[in-house]
C-alpha cells in the first residue's frame, strides 16, 4: 500500500526541512525521507558542531591573553572532553527544536533512505519513492506530485588518499576526537581548512597547512586572503603554497607523513593526524537518477532557475546541486523551489548578494565580487579600505587587526562587493548584504548614521573611504 503527498524531500538537512516548512505553510501534504538524523550535515557534523568549537578554542585563547585586560588568571587548563560534551549538548538542543518544527507544521518523518522509482503501477512518471530501512522493515512506497532531492554532500579527498578515521581524518572524524593531537598536516588552505586551522592553533596544537594554489583561501579577495595568512602565521601556523600533496606517499606509523611537490621539489611533511579538507561532493550516488532523465554535471545536479530538474516535477537544492554550499543558501532554494511548485512565482536568487563567513579568528565575511572579479567582468573600480585600529569599539574588545574593504563601480557609483577582516565580521555582514539587495552605493551607506562606540562604524568609514572622505584614517 502507498501513501501519497504533493511533496516527498529526500534529505531532512537544512534545505530539506526548511522546505518543508515553507511547503507545509503554502498548504502542502509533506513528508521528508531521512536516513540519519534531521538538521543534517550543517547541523551534526558541519556549522553548528564546528562553530562551537570555534567558540571554545576562543575562549580559551582569550582566558590565556586575560592579562591584556587586566585580569590574572594561573593554571588555565583546557579540559577537551567537556568541550566536547559542550558542542554536543548544543547540537541535541537544536535537534530537538527541528523535531518540533516538524510535528508542529504536522510534516511526517520517514527514518529510512529514499530512492528514486521510474515509470510504475504506482505512477506513470519517475518520482515514486522506495524507502528502505535498515532493519529488514518491508519497504516503504511514497507516491508524491513534486519530489525535492536535498541530500546534501559529504567530504571529498584526494584520490588514494583514503580516509581512515585515526591517522587520516575528514572534518566529519576530526568533530568526533575525543583528545587533540600534539601536531596536524591539514590538506587544503580553503574555508573549512582555515576555520579548523585557526581553532586548533588556538587550542595549542602545532598546524601546517598545505595548500594547492598560490593564495589561501582562493576564492575571497586578495587583500583578505594576504592578511588573513599573515595573521594566522602570528597564531604559530605553517603555511605552504604551491604544495601538490602526493597521496602515494603517504605512511602511517606512529602519526602520518606525505611528500608534497613545490616548485618541482618533493618536501616531505609528518604530523600526528592529517586533516583532509578539499571540499565536498554532491550524494547522488543510489539515490535513483538513473531511473530518470535528470541531468548530472560535474558530478552534481543540473537544475534551472526555479530548481527543477530534467525532470519538472523534482526538483534539487543545496549541495546536491553545486554552486556555493552554503546552509543558508540551501535554506533560500527550497523555499524559492516549494514556491515555485505552489505557482507562487518567487524572485531568483542573485547569488552575487549571499554573503559567505569564515569563522577563524579573526573572522572574515564577504559579499559580491572581489577586487579581481570585478576587473575580470570589466568594470571600472574603485576602492575604499578603512583599518580596524581606528575603531574605538575594536580597541575596547581588544581585537583591533583587520579591515573592511569596499569595491564599488567608477562609472555609476554602484556597490560590487564587501569584505571584512576582523571582530564580529560575520555578523556584520549582514548590513553589507541588505545595501547589495538594495544596489546602493558607497554614499548611500554612508547616509546610514552608525552609533558610536561600535564596530559597524568601520563599514560607514570605509564607504567615505572610496571617495577619500574617511574621517579617522
Amino acid at each position: 500500500m502507498s501513501k501519497e503527498y504533493d511533496l516527498v524531500i529526500l534529505g531532512g538537512g537544512t534545505g530539506g526541512y526548511v522546505a518543508a516548512i515553507r511547503a507545509s505553510q503554502l498548504g502542502m501534504k509533506v513528508a521528508i525521507v531521512e536516513k540519519g538524523e534531521l538538521g543534517g550535515t550543517c547541523l551534526h557534523r558541519g556549522c553548528i558542531p564546528s562553530k562551537a568549537l570555534l567558540r571554545s578554542a576562543e575562549v580559551y585563547r582569550q582566558t590565556l591573553n586575560a592579562t591584556d585586560f587586566g585580569i590574572e588568571t594561573s593554571n588555565t587548563l583546557l579540559d577537551f572532553t567537556k568541550v566536547q560534551e559542550r558542542k554536543q549538548r548544543i547540537v541535541h538542543t537544536l535537534h530537538q527544536g527541528v523535531e518540533g518544527l516538524m510535528k508542529k507544521e504536522k510534516i511526517e518523518i520517514f527514518q529510512g533512505y529514499g530512492r528514486i522509482l521510474g515509470p510504475s503501477i504506482f505512477s506513470p512518471m519517475p518520482g515514486t519513492i522506495s524507502v528502505e530501512y535498515e532493519n529488514g522493515k518491508e519497504n516503504t512506497m511514497i507516491v508524491p506530485k513534486n519530489v525535492l532531492i536535498a541530500t546534501g554532500s559529504r567530504p571529498k579527498s584526494l584520490p588514494g588518499l583514503d580516509i581512515d578515521g585515526e591517522y587520516v581524518m575528514s572534518s566529519d572524524e576530526a568533530l568526533q576526537m575525543k583528545e587533540l593531537p600534539q601536531s596536524i598536516l591539514i590538506i587544503g588552505g580553503g574555508v573549512i581548512g582555515i576555520e579548523w586551522a585557526s581553532m586548533l592553533a588556538d587550542f595549542g596544537v602545532d598546524v601546517t597547512v598545505l595548500e594547492y594554489f598560490n593564495q589561501i583561501l582562493p576564492t575571497e579577495d586578495k587583500d583578505i586572503a594576504k592578511e588573513m595568512e599573515r595573521l594566522l602565521k602570528k597564531k604559530g601556523i605553517t603555511f605552504v603554497k604551491g604544495a601538490k600533496v602526493l597521496p602515494e606517499t603517504v605512511k602511517k606509523e606512529s602519526g602520518v607523513a606525505i611528500e608534497a611537490e613545490i616548485d618541482e621539489e618533493k618536501r616531505t611533511f609528518k604530523a600526528e593526524k592529517m586533516l583532509v579538507s578539499v571540499g565536498r561532493d554532491a550524494n547522488t550516488a543510489n539515490i535513483g537518477i538513473e531511473n530518470t532523465d535528470i541531468i548530472l554535471k560535474n558530478g552534481s545536479i543540473e537544475t534551472n532557475s526555479n530548481y527543477q530538474t530534467k525532470e519538472s516535477h523534482i526538483y534539487a537544492i543545496g549541495d546536491v546541486i553545486g554552486g556555493m554550499q552554503l546552509a543558508h543558501v540551501a535554506s533560500h532554494e527550497g523555499i524559492t523551489a516549494v514556491e515555485h511548485m505552489a505557482d507562487q512565482k518567487p524572485p531568483k536568487i542573485n547569488y552575487d548578494n549571499i554573503p559567505t563567513c569564515i569563522y577563524s579568528n579573526p573572522e572574515a565575511a564577504s559579499v559580491g565580487l572581489s577586487e579581481d572579479a570585478a576587473k575580470e567582468k570589466g568594470y571600472q573600480i574603485k576602492t575604499g579600505k578603512f583599518s580596524f585600529k581606528a575603531i574605538g569599539k575594536a580597541l575596547v574588545y581588544g581585537e583591533s587587526d583587520g579591515f573592511v574593504k569596499i569595491v564599488a563601480d567608477n562609472n555609476t557609483d554602484d556597490l560590487l562587493g564587501i569584505h571584512i577582516l576582523g571582530p564580529h565580521a560575520t555578523d556584520m555582514i549582514s548590513e553589507a548584504g541588505l545595501a547589495k539587495v538594495l544596489d546602493a552605493t558607497p554614499w548611500e551607506i554612508t547616509q546610514s548614521i552608525h552609533p558610536h562606540p561600535t564596530l559597524t562604524e568601520i563599514i560607514g568609514e570605509a564607504a567615505l573611504a572610496v571617495e577619500g572622505k574617511q574621517i579617522h584614517g
